[in-house]
């Protein structure tokens, strides 16, 4: 899989995150998810999943928390940064927060609309102290629970095609085709161009593979 940031930063990016969720939550007393809306409204978190280096590692989580807030013209009167988080449940949620949109490519608001902070705060107690991969695979099947797979990603498996395969065959970047799997990117509004490719490829109807409903997501595949 194609990530936004190579995964020498990705150390910097979870401590970030983690240090930001950790300070908005217990000295600002801002709720978890709240913090998430600001940092998603303010533009903030896009620059985070690209990899801008100035927000994943240019910057402590306190003061990604402080411009985050000016930005969304939230008046506060900042406590103290802390200089030890501990490993705290809140610090751990955006640490692992950071790890799972690294890993599966998607946005943070995308990702928002399946699963809440509140969520990944209840994950806490049992997968604090497993391997990351294994919050990604927990995460993953309550998300396919909740919502069947693509119709690009049925018709590309009775295929028999890897991801990269179609990508190859169609011409198609691989990262914009995963981002249709998991409805990152709107489908329906791709070229006419890329749906008949992509129609032919596999065998189907253009009309196939538009999504009715986009309220759907299923995980990333390597």
């Amino acid at each position: 899989m194609i990530r936004a940031y190579d995964n020498q930063y990705l150390d910097d990016a979870m401590k970030c995150l983690g240090e930001a969720m950790e300070y908005a939550a217990n000295c600002c007393r801002i709720n978890m998810d709240h913090f998430l809306d600001l940092f998603i409204g303010t533009g903030f978190a896009e620059q985070f999943a690209f990899g801008v280096p100035k927000i994943i590692s240019g910057i402590s989580g306190t003061e990604l928390v402080m411009d985050v807030l000016t930005k969304a013209g939230v008046e506060s009167v900042f406590p103290a940064a802390q200089t030890d988080y501990n490993y705290s449940p809140e610090y751990w949620c955006g640490w692992i927060l950071a790890y799972y949109q690294w890993y599966t490519g998607r946005s943070f608001k995308e990702i928002k609309k399946y699963i809440t902070m509140r969520e990944i705060a209840k994950l806490y107690p049992t997968l604090h102290e497993a391997d990351e991969k294994k919050f990604v695979d927990t995460v993953n099947r309550m998300i396919r629970r909740k919502n069947p797979p693509t119709r690009l990603q049925i018709q590309r498996r009775i295929s028999g095609y890897s991801q990269r395969e179609l990508s190859e065959k169609v011409s198609v970047n691989l990262r914009t085709l995963q981002q249709y799997e998991i409805r990152a990117k709107d489908i329906n509004k791709a070229a006419g161009s890329t749906l008949f490719a992509l129609s032919k490829a596999l065998g189907c109807r253009v009309e196939d593979l538009l999504e009715h409903d986009n309220g759907e997501i299923e995980e990333n595949e390597e």
